[in-house]
């Protein structure tokens, strides 16, 4: 599977992926994200049940905090 994420291609050996999953192949578990699948933000109550597919554009920004 072939993803786009933030602007650069990255190829997964799988043919099946969710969101959620994705996070955990990044090592981005436990973070504060926000992801942006095909130009629409996914809720994170929704990354678990939202299947990914080969071209699928993402964006991740992940919360950073200070003051």
């Amino acid at each position: 599977m072939q993803l786009t994420i933030n602007g650069k291609a990255r190829d997964f050996a799988v043919d099946q992926l969710t969101l959620a999953e994705l996070v955990l192949a990044l090592d981005l578990a436990g973070k504060r994200l926000a992801i942006e699948r095909n130009g629409e933000i996914v809720p994170r109550s929704q990354f678990a049940t939202t299947p990914l597919a080969t071209g699928d554009q993402l964006e991740i920004v992940g919360a950073v905090g200070g003051g």
